[in-house]
């Protein structure tokens, strides 16, 4: 099937209207700003249970080596 002139024509214009246009884009597409992904308060909350569980993890891992120490066999947590 053969292209009409009239379109084929279109799509020279079409392409050569993009050739001159290029490199004419912004250098960012995003507005610049102090959009973070996450508030304030939630990363707070989040470094709050983080070093919170890690410091639980450390004394109960204390007491168990506090007990064997003592030589009671039975861990009491």
């Amino acid at each position: 099937m053969t292209t009409s002139r009239r379109l084929a024509d279109r799509k020279v214009e079409k392409f050569e209207k993009n050739i001159t246009r290029r490199g004419a884009v912004p250098e960012t597409s995003t507005k610049k700003g102090s959009n973070y992904p996450v508030g304030p308060i939630l990363l707070g909350f989040f470094i709050f249970v983080v070093i919170g569980s890690c410091k639980v993890g450390k004394i109960i891992c204390d007491n168990i080596t506090f007990s064997k120490n003592m030589g009671d066999d039975n861990i009491h947590v």
